[in-house]
């Protein structure tokens, strides 16, 4: 049995919802872009969600912490890329600081949720 059931997990549900919106952002790129950037910036997104649930299966805390690290330097990734992006002039407007907002958000409660389980 699962300790942490990662469905449950705040830093999972939100990092899907994260994970959608710089998809729903990448799909307004030109297709210039769509397979250079746009594709980082959805896998970092997707790696986050990914970590913290491949994490959530491992029988240590220890371990577990591995795959949360992991999942905040995805998150750092996901930040730098959008800074990128925006400063590209891609269209990103609004968008951009909400899914910053979000990400450093996050970055903050995958951090904590670190602290708490290597306690």
């Amino acid at each position: 049995m699962l300790k942490h059931n990662f469905r449950q997990l705040r830093i999972w549900i939100d990092s899907v919802v994260l994970s959608k919106g710089v998809y729903l952002l990448t799909q307004k790129f030109s297709a210039e872009h769509r397979f250079g950037i746009s594709s980082q910036l959805y896998r970092a997104a997707v790696s986050i969600p990914s970590n913290i649930a491949e994490g959530s299966a491992r029988k240590s805390e220890k371990d577990f912490g591995h795959f949360l690290s992991m999942s905040l330097g995805s998150a750092f990734e996901l930040e730098t890329q959008l800074i990128i992006a925006e400063q590209c002039n891609l269209g990103i407007n609004a968008d951009y600081q909400n899914l910053v907002n979000r990400v450093q958000a996050l970055q903050k409660q995958i951090t904590s949720f670190a602290y708490t389980i290597s306690q």
